[in-house]
């Protein structure tokens, strides 16, 4: 399997979810490097915000109103694709829709409309993708969008956690299939930690307050930045931002005590003392393009997610430092040894 990478400035891009959030920071950041962009996502007032506003800039850019959890629907993305820009080179799967509440009190209908989305919105999503892609001179780059919650659940979101299991199973199952069978296809999995996006306001909410992505939390741009590079480097697996990544570490490595951890502190870190607002993007999508939460973005550095992006220059400032401080330490005795 030979997987060619073009830079971005030759690539054309599929981004689903394109009007908020991760996947509205990915359009841009893309569109600004000389990438052309395919939007999608359910609404079309929001998707025309996102198009001229990226057109207006000097971007290239075409919109697709779909829902993922359709598979006819995600055929017509594909077909749209090749007729504006003659096909793509990366493929995004980043809708994603959330439910607040415990999982006994959940409507089912609810719980199968989030794995429409989540889940299925993906398998779709990555079917039309490699159908294309192992057809293209080069092949392409298949990139899905999990979770921190693809290691590990938490309560109030359990279905999302589900969800995005299951998107981390499917992605990795898909993966070595693909590798068996000769395809040219890279598959990534990005798993983002607690993202500043609009996420939680958008989400469906059975608890009494309003709820909020549980802290830290970073910009969406610190996610857009680690798919950009997915889609120029074969990345088998990220998770963004340090703060998650120990967080899966401490739940692989002490799963009992994280459970008490988890279970103690997730219902009150997700919870403010805010009224409940109302609406939500379960069954259909918001009108406006946003990209961040009303609080804010987020951090917008992460030094753990730079160092996975750029392991060689990682690997020197670890250097530099161990040389600095065994430079320290060494003149630490010298000052003071006793003078003879």
């Amino acid at each position: 399997m030979t997987v060619r990478q073009k830079p971005l400035d030759q690539q054309i891009i599929v981004i689903t979810g394109a009007t908020s959030g991760i996947g509205l920071a990915t359009a841009r950041g893309a569109a600004e490097q000389g990438a052309a962009v395919v939007l999608v996502a359910r609404k079309e007032e929001a998707l025309d915000q996102v198009a001229q506003e990226i057109t207006s800039a000097g971007g290239r850019a075409t919109s697709v109103v779909a829902d993922v959890g359709d598979e006819v629907q995600i055929q017509a993305v594909v077909d749209r694709a090749v007729e504006a820009f003659g096909g793509f080179d990366t493929w995004v799967n980043d809708a994603g829709v959330g439910v607040y509440g415990d999982i006994m009190d959940l409507p089912s209908d609810e719980h199968e409309r989030l794995f429409q989305t989540n889940y299925w919105g993906v398998v779709h999503g990555s079917k039309a993708a490699v159908r294309h892609l192992e057809t293209r001179e080069g092949g392409g780059t298949l990139i899905n969008v999990g979770s921190i919650n693809s290691d590990f659940a938490i309560p109030l979101l359990g279905a999302y956690a589900a969800s995005k299991h299951a998107v981390k199973g499917f992605t990795d199952a898909l993966r070595m299939e693909l590798r068996h069978a000769d395809k040219p296809v890279q598959v990534t999995l990005v798993k983002p930690s607690g993202i500043g996006t609009p996420f939680s306001e958008h989400a469906r909410n059975h608890t009494e307050n309003e709820p909020q992505v549980a802290p830290p939390v970073y910009a969406p741009e610190v996610v857009a930045q680690a798919i950009l590079h997915a889609a120029t480097h074969k990345v088998r697996s990220v998770t963004v931002g340090g703060a998650g990544r120990m967080m899966v570490g401490s739940a692989q490595l002490l799963p009992k005590v994280m459970d008490r951890v988890f279970g103690w502190s997730m219902p009150r870190v997700q919870q403010t003392d805010d009224p409940k607002t109302a609406g939500d993007n379960l069954f259909e999508g918001r009108s406006e393009g946003r990209l961040y939460r009303k609080k804010g973005a987020g951090r917008r550095y992460s030094a753990y997610s730079t160092a996975v992006r750029r392991p060689m220059l990682a690997a020197g400032l670890v250097g530099l430092a161990a040389v600095g401080a065994t430079a320290l330490i060494t003149r630490g005795r010298r000052l003071q040894a006793p003078l003879r």
